[in-house]
């Protein structure tokens, strides 16, 4: 069984063909779904497939790229929200500073409004890093009773190691099986009790899937990938990451 911690769920290529594209996942072993949100708007369509499915769990979040748009009362919404069963993690949130869409004193405060809530809340955060390593670990720094996952980790060892310090957990996606990614060279120096896998459906496809429309179901691709990284076989990357998100997002074992 493998859990797919971080899909966009309410992107049409997924939606218009939900029931298919679970089914495909669930043979392909993957059988839990994090749909996580990148504004308040989908938000919403994030909690209603997490009140309707038992199999999928949602986040509330502003995306970096979203920042410049939150709604005055996004803090409000967020923690609106966060009252449902469904709602597992608070994010996506972070910092982008390679497509730099919304200004990094923005995405600074809108970062750390969602952190605030987090720590308020007790739950964990899935959080964004592109090009802002310093900041976010800064960030991250500021509210040390706080945990959760650096999604779709791209930075280098160093980055990681940092984030684990401070007892976050690291997740791999669809880039990790990319031709000349350096990733493989990360993931192999990490220990396998701080590991995540997901997809970024629909972005991110793994090889041999590159440049299609992702779907959660090519988590196995990336756990795969892992279990060569590190000599093991699938079941042992299976069994730690779907222990390690059961851990951190409080996930229910019986379904």
């Amino acid at each position: 069984m493998l859990i797919d911690t971080h899909c966009h769920l309410f992107y049409e290529e997924l939606k218009n063909d939900l029931s298919n594209v679970l089914k495909r996942a669930q043979d392909l072993d993957v059988t839990k779904f994090i749909c996580v949100a990148t504004n308040m708007e989908d938000a919403r369509e994030c909690l209603l497939l997490g009140e309707t499915h038992d199999n999928i769990f949602a986040s509330a979040g502003i995306h970096p790229h979203d920042a410049k748009d939150a709604p005055e009362d996004f803090v409000d919404q967020i923690y609106d929200l966060m009252t449902f069963d469904s709602m597992i993690a608070v994010g996506e949130m972070g910092l982008d500073y390679f497509r730099n869409i919304s200004d990094s004193e923005i995405q600074k405060n809108v970062f750390r409004s969602q952190m605030e809530i987090a720590q308020d809340l007790s739950k964990p955060i899935i959080f964004h890093n592109r090009d802002a390593d310093v900041d976010t670990i800064n960030i991250l720094k500021e509210f040390p009773d706080v945990q959760g996952v650096a999604h779709c980790f791209s930075s280098d060892l160093e980055t990681a190691k940092a984030f684990m310090e401070l007892g976050y957990y690291i997740s791999f996606s669809g880039n990790l099986t990319f031709k000349n990614s350096h990733l493989p060279d990360v993931a192999k120096e990490l220990p396998l009790d701080k590991i995540l896998v997901e997809t970024d459906s629909p972005y991110l496809s793994p090889v041999p899937f590159r440049g299609k429309p992702n779907e959660p179901g090519r988590t196995r691709y990336v756990a795969e990938k892992l279990a060569k990284i590190y000599n093991v076989p699938l079941e042992l990357i299976a069994e730690k990451t779907t222990q390690n998100a059961v851990q951190l997002f409080g996930l229910p074992h019986n379904k």
